[in-house]
Parts: C-alpha cells; structure tokens; sequence
C-alpha cells in the first residue's frame, strides 16, 4: 500500500509544472579530485554516491593539486565505491536509479601524477583528460559538468588537446558544452585555463583566497546562528556511526568539512536549485558574472601564485538574509532578530536542509522505507511562470503537496531579490506560513522580475525540504 501511495505522489510530481515546462534531466558530471590530499575529498566523495541516482556521473578522476604534488590515488576513490556498494540493494529500496558499485568503478580514471600546468602540453595526456574528451564528443545534448575539487590540470590537459586537434569550429562546440565549478585555485592552470578560453562557463572564487570563497560557507561557524549541523558531534551522529559501511568510511574532519561539496550540490534537482543560472541561488550558493578586482595583497588558503582575471567569471554575489526560525506560540514562524549580509550568506542560508537531506539519505543505507524519511512533493497550482501588471496582486498557492510518508507539511513563501532584476524585498500579505500567500506586485516604469520561493517542509527525522520557484514578471501599465 505504501508503495502504491508513493507511486501516485510520484506521478501527481510529474504533472505539476516544472521550471520552463521542461522535464528534470539528471546533470552530466565528472569529479576530478585530489583525495587523500585532505579527508574532505572522502567526505564528498561518501555523500556524493548517495546522489549518484540524481546525476549523472560520469567520471571520478584522481588528480594532483597544490597540497598533493607528485601522486594521484584512484584506490582511495574505488575503496570509497566498494563500501556504497554494501548499502546500494537498501538504497533500491528508497529511491530508484542507484547505479551498481561494479559500474561506478568502471568510471574511476587516473589523472597525470604532475602539478599544474607541469602536467599541461604535448605526451601529457593521461585516461582522465582523454576520459574528458570522450565524454564530452558523445552525442548528448545536455552540458557536462566538471566538478573541480583539487587541481584542474586533467581538464587543462584535455582542452589543450582539444585546441590542437579540432578545428575551431569544433572548440567552440565542444566547449559551449562544458561547465566548471572549481573548489577555489589549487594549482596554476585554472588562470591558464580561464585565460585561453575565455568563453568557458567556469565558476570559481579565483587564487588562493580560501576565507574568501563562497564554498567555504559549508563548514564556517557563523556567529548568531546555531551550527549543530556541521558539528563533529551531529557527523558522528547522523553520518559516521551505525549507518553501515558506507558511514564508516566518513572520515573526521581534519581542516573543514566537506569543503569540496558546493561544487556539486546546486546538481540535485530539489526545485529550488537551477545550475544554469548561478545569478538565481541555490545550495550551492549564488554567483554572478562579472571581473573581480585583484587583490594582490589578499593571503589565505591554498600556496597558488595568484593573478588578475582577464575575462568575467561566474563568483561571489552578495545575499541579505534574515532567517525565519520557530515560533512557540502564535505563528509557527516569524522573523529572526538578525539579518546576515554577504557572499558566504548565499550558501549557509540553506545549509540546515542540505545536512538534513544528507542525514536522512545516510539513513536509507539501513533502514526500511517504513523507518526512515523522505523529501516531500511540492505541487503548484498554478505554473511557475506568471505575469503580472504593476500594482496588480497574484496569489500563490501549493495545496496540492503532498508526502510520500504521509507527514505533515509546513509551508514557505518569500521573495528572493538578489535572483532578479527587481531588488527591493516583496512581502506576502498576511501569513507566509500557509499553503496559499497573496501579493501585491510593486508599481514599476519597466519590465521586471521577481522570484518568489516556496520551501514546503515535513515533520519527519530529519525534517526534509523541497521547493518552487515561481518567477513573475512585472508589467508597467
């Protein structure tokens, strides 16, 4: 009967209106990674596999960067692989599309066991740069991400073999499909990289400014906030201990957590996250596209020689948040007395959802389906596009959602300014707690845009989010 009830959520999901009435493909993605140089490498790594049915992954390279010089460990990454293979017959049982360990390791490749731009030119080739190029000839239209966690030298090798062996018609092609989000500068051929092609989509808080980085967000205690959920003490709890092999292998935090997990988080489709528009926010932060001044006198993280962009880059955007927390008594929600300003906001704003969304998925590798929670399903009615006149009001609504575990639902409204072009804040009239809010559009002398966020939450262990981003345009009458 549950899995009746779950097969019907599934397909009320399926006829809600998705963003641009387009169905969710599962994003294209090979990890290049320095594991071993740090403990959160394995970190990502273990959390990685447990949305290995929501993207597409289709290469784990081991790589080199600046703190992991002259070796690369592809049995660290395949030692990682074995133990989901322990837990992914109960991951079946939660969530379809879990792929076989056996077909995961086959994806394992080996970068050039040089640093940076010394593994860069003629007879450096290696089966990760040419895994790349495979990869990215194959027929298939959707962009191909590569999510960067150490040095990028594997990609650089694979473009330089690109440049001097296609025509430049063929370059173009092939680069408008490809995606970089690197986890900051970790040796000298992302400069190199940006330099030469410089209408490569790559995402990046450029050098060595670790502190500065947007990513960095996922393990930084924030003052005025409760941190539990980055706590040593939540990971052994939720992650390391009595959640079977896969948990074992999470290994304690050495510098910071998960530093390399932003680089494939805003890949999940929660409805809330759009990688191609990084301008719109999501849990892996919010960028925008522009040159960054160069700060030669800005130190802090990695040892990379540092130098000025020469072309825009997706990187920081700044977010002003003021978080809703738990009401007592009256309004289950209200206002906290705070409001956050920066870049790092963009990120951390959501980071009790996405360590909940972990706990739980951890939770799968040994529980039944009966035991253990799952996200629910918000439903618009109405789609997710609308247009409105100046000063005109529009009601939202999501009555419709629903939960596969039969939980009850907690609702969100809020506008979201920084993702559009109009940026003063819009507030819901009356409760922005319930299943339908009603606003008021702003009067306006031109067009304008406006993203409004539904964030519907159960009330099961761990609570589990999902959302909708419903976008307005704003007609000047």
């Amino acid at each position: 009967m549950r899995t009746s009830i779950f097969a019907i959520v599934i397909s009320l999901a399926l006829l809600s209106h998705s963003l641009c009435a387009q169905p969710i493909q599962k994003h294209r993605v090979i990890i290049l990674t320095d594991i071993e140089a740090d403990p959160d490498d394995t970190q990502s790594l273990v959390r990685l596999l447990l949305y290995s049915n929501q993207m597409d992954i289709k290469g784990v390279v081991a790589t080199t960067s600046c703190w992991h010089r002259d070796l690369v460990n592809p049995e660290s990454i395949e030692k990682v692989i074995r133990a989901y293979g322990k837990v992914q017959p109960n991951l079946v049982k939660h969530e379809a599309g879990f792929p076989e360990a056996a077909d995961l390791l086959k994806l394992v490749k080996r970068g050039l066991p040089k640093y940076g731009m010394l593994g860069v030119g003629a007879g450096k080739d290696s089966e990760g740069s040419e895994w790349i190029i495979q990869e990215l000839e194959k027929k298939d239209e959707r962009p191909l991400w590569i999510s960067v966690w150490g040095g990028v030298n594997t990609l650089a090798q694979a473009l330089d073999n690109i440049r001097k062996t296609k025509s430049e018609e063929q370059v173009k092609k092939l680069i408008a499909k490809l995606r970089v989000y690197t986890i900051s500068d970790q040796d000298d051929s992302g400069i190199w990289i940006r330099n030469n092609f410089p209408d490569l989509f790559y995402i990046v808080t450029p050098g060595d400014h670790y502190g500065s980085a947007t990513w960095s967000a996922i393990n930084t205690f924030v003052d005025g906030i409760d941190n539990f959920e980055i706590s040593n003490t939540w990971i052994a709890r939720n992650i390391q201990q009595n959640h079977g092999p896969l948990g074992a292998e999470y290994p304690d935090v050495a510098w910071g957590m998960e530093g390399d997990t932003p680089s494939f988080l805003s890949l999940i489709p929660n409805g809330l996250n759009v990688a191609e528009h990084p301008e719109w926010g999501g849990w892996g932060g919010r960028y925008e596209l522009y040159k960054p001044d160069f700060d030669p006198t800005k130190k802090g993280g990695s040892i990379v020689e540092i130098a000025p962009e020469t072309r825009k880059i997706w990187t920081n955007a700044n977010d002003s948040f003021t978080p809703y927390v738990f009401n007592d008594y009256g309004r289950a929600v209200k206002n906290d007395t705070a409001t956050f300003n920066g870049y790092k906001e963009t990120l951390w704003r959501w980071r009790d959802d996405f360590q909940n969304d972990f706990a739980a998925r951890m939770d799968w590798c040994t529980k039944s389906y009966q035991e253990a929670n799952h996200p629910p399903v918000p439903v618009l009615g109405h789609p997710d596009q609308i247009t409105v006149k100046s000063g005109e009001g529009f009601s939202l609504d999501a009555s419709g959602s629903t939960d596969p575990d039969g939980d009850n639902l907690s609702f969100l409204w809020f506008h979201y300014p920084e993702a559009a072009s109009y940026k003063k804040m819009i507030n819901v009239d009356g409760a922005e707690n319930e299943h339908g809010a009603y606003v008021k559009a702003p009067e306006v002398e031109m067009q304008e845009t406006a993203h409004f966020i539904l964030k519907v939450t159960d009330k099961g262990i761990p609570q589990l989010s999902r959302y909708k981003r419903v976008i307005v345009k704003i007609m000047p009458k």
